[in-house]
């Protein structure tokens, strides 16, 4: 049979072989006709076949090969190519009589190559086979890989990516995977972690069985724990962290744990670790020990685990103690971490050891004596001292003189000056300050300070500066109900009375008569340094009404008055400014016997019944005004009878009225003499 084999045959066979390195796809007719021509090539090779039918066969095949021929020049120069078989073609028609059966044969190979690549293909995602590829490329999904089958594998990228987000294999790495299935869009899905977990599994199983620790390094965090890469992804709950549960699970990412397998399924392919089972064993070890060697008294090192408000509790070895505060320094702690933070590793104390509650007080405090001991001989009173603030409130500010000792400076005692408002003015926290030593009490264990000791006392010189009667000029610094304040230099204020603000005016408060912040004149009345009081007065530097009015008036004297209010025994009136005097009830009657109204306002003359210059008081009476008027009138009628003036009667009748004027005036010829004075009027 000298049939001529076109080359593309042989093209399509070689591209077709699995040794080959390059896949290159038939053409779209010839796999359309390579099913019958494999029939074809199935009846031929039978043993059962007759000659007939085989000739049969044969030209059937000769008819198809020829078809194939024609088909694929013509899609050839279709495309603009000359191949061999269309330029054969056009010479001879005799050399398009190649051998259909050969090329039937090579058809028939490619099919049983594919059948056995997807049989193998098949096999490996049943048996899960782990298989070596290496990368071609990274896309924006999948890791792509050659894993030895005409289609390449897929890995999706996920998968391979490191704890930045990176992936770990790039184009060339080899790496290993599992086969899981063919994709509809071409090429097979691989798994990576597949792969990982069944290289680690057995170890895996191992270390669960046997309780072997294993490491891993934190990846990511996810819903209820952390997600850790000991050769495959494993779950860690986050109650299985630590042996307290932790708030913020975000910073072990990127560190490298200890952790145990606690729980594996192969089939799911899902495996859970614990690192507190090991915590808890370690504890548990490290407490045994401590439990053994712990009593009341020893010092041991221990590391500060937590802070709370009210102290810090100290890791000793698997078994925690409480260092309260109290016991952490000698001094005043506003909060433990002013003293130690967590992780310090710290010497302390057992103070008190429960062993049933395993309960343990520590003190750090002890490991040290107590300073207060010997404070009285370290400290004397009136020493000076430097120490830093410590601490300032609204009564004054600690001081520390050294570590454990504080004192305070009550605020009445940093300056001599009665303006400051608050300690702050003058102190902050952290300032170094010079005090002197007021006094020491070692079992209260407290040391007051001063500082304005170290500062001249302006009133130790007032007296010789301001001596008393010295008129001074100041400014109204504070109005009170009981008085005024007068600021006559720093730090030194006089008071005012209220009683010293006038001679005439019944002051209630100083606002009547001062203004705040207004300059005002007045004379000293009084000065005690010790005490630091200075009184002044104001009214004293106008003369004294009262003074003035007892020099020029006496009992018995008639002056007028207004009444400036009135009570139920009596009336009080105003007989010169600023002078007030009595009226009683029982004054107020006119000359007939009648009471007179004492009406506000109303004036009257009244007679000085009554004065006492040393309590400033004046008896008044309307009575005895009546009284002396009736006596006026008694001697002007007597004086009047007795003058001859207007006598024109005879001489009997001036001696009759003569000798009736030398006898006893009767109340009648009063009366008819005032009659007679009236209708004259």
């Amino acid at each position: 049979m000298n049939s001529w084999i076109p080359e593309s045959a042989f093209t399509m066979v070689e591209n077709h072989n699995p040794d080959h390195n390059e896949s290159k796809p038939l053409t779209t007719e010839t796999e359309v006709l390579a099913p019958e021509a494999t029939a074809a090539h199935t009846d031929l090779s039978s043993e059962s076949t007759s000659t007939q039918q085989h000739e049969t066969a044969h030209e059937a095949s000769s008819d198809a090969a020829a078809q194939v021929t024609a088909s694929h020049a013509h899609e050839a120069a279709d495309h603009g190519h000359v191949a061999t078989v269309t330029a054969a073609a056009d010479e001879s028609d005799d050399d398009l009589n190649y051998d259909a059966a050969d090329f039937a044969a090579a058809l028939a190979n490619f099919d049983r190559e594919q059948a056995a690549e997807s049989a193998a293909a098949q096999n490996l995602t049943t048996e899960e086979v782990i298989v070596t590829g290496t990368v071609v490329k990274v896309t924006d999904k999948h890791v792509v890989v050659d894993i030895g089958l005409k289609s390449e594998g897929l890995i999706p990228l996920e998968q391979v990516l490191d704890i930045n987000g990176v992936s770990k294999f790039q184009t060339g790495d080899t790496v290993e995977v599992v086969v899981e299935r063919e994709e509809a869009e071409g090429g097979y899905l691989v798994s990576y972690d597949k792969a990982l977990r069944h290289k680690v599994w057995d170890k895996l199983e191992q270390a669960a069985n046997d309780k072997t620790p294993v490491k891993g390094m934190v990846l990511s965090r996810v819903k209820g724990g952390l997600t850790v890469d000991i050769g495959i992804k494993a779950f860690l709950p986050g109650s299985q962290v630590e042996v307290r549960p932790v708030r913020n699970l975000d910073g072990y990412i990127g560190t490298e744990i200890e952790v145990r397998v606690i729980k594996l399924n192969k089939k799911r392919g899902n495996v859970v670790i614990s690192r507190k089972e090991l915590l808890e064993e370690d504890q548990n070890a490290k407490k045994s020990v401590t439990l053994a060697t712990l009593e009341e008294g020893s010092v041991l090192t221990g590391t500060v685990k937590n802070l709370t408000d009210y102290g810090a509790f100290v890791d000793l070895g698997g078994l925690d103690g409480l260092l309260h505060i109290t016991d952490m320094s000698w001094g005043r702690l506003t909060h433990p971490r002013d003293l130690v933070n967590v992780g310090d590793e710290i010497q302390v104390m057992v103070l008190k050891f429960d062993k049933d509650k395993q309960r343990v007080s520590l003190g750090f405090k002890q490991l040290t004596p107590d300073p207060w001991l010997d404070a009285t001989e370290r400290y004397p009173i009136g020493a000076q001292v430097r120490g830093r603030v410590l601490s300032v409130t609204d009564y004054g500010a600690f001081v520390e003189l050294e570590q454990g000792i504080e004192g305070l400076v009550h605020v009445s005692e940093m300056t001599w000056s009665k303006r400051m408002k608050h300690p702050s003015k003058m102190v902050k926290p952290g300032d170094e300050v010079d005090t002197i030593i007021l006094s020491v009490n070692p079992n209260d264990r407290r040391i007051s300070l001063g500082m304005k000791q170290l500062q001249e006392n302006p009133w130790e010189q007032l007296e010789d500066k301001y001596p008393i009667g010295a008129i001074i000029e100041g400014r109204v610094r504070n109005l009170t109900d009981f008085g005024a304040f007068i600021e006559i230099e720093d730090g030194i204020d006089g008071l005012v009375h209220v009683s010293n603000l006038s001679w005439t005016k019944r002051i209630k408060h100083p606002s009547e008569v001062l203004k705040k912040g207004e300059k005002v004149r007045a004379i000293v009345l009084g000065v005690e340094p010790e005490n630091r009081r200075l009184s002044l007065g104001v009214k004293q530097l106008q003369p004294d009404v009262w003074d003035t009015f007892f020099a020029q008036h006496r009992v018995g004297d008639v002056i007028k008055g207004k009444i400036l209010r009135t009570a139920q025994f009596g009336a009080f009136v105003e007989i010169a400014e600023g002078v007030e005097g009595l009226c009683h009830v029982s004054e107020a009657i006119d000359a007939n016997g009648q009471p007179v109204a004492m009406d506000v306002d109303s004036e009257h003359e009244f007679k000085i019944v009554k004065m006492n210059q040393e309590e400033k008081k004046v008896g008044l009476s309307i009575r005895a005004v009546g009284e002396e008027a009736s006596r006026a009138e008694v001697e002007s009628y007597k004086e009047r009878e007795r003058s001859p003036k207007g006598n024109n009667n005879s001489g009997s009748s001036s001696s009759s009225s003569s000798s009736s004027s030398s006898s006893s005036t009767t109340l009648g010829d009063l009366i008819n003499w005032k009659r007679s004075e009236s209708e004259k009027d």
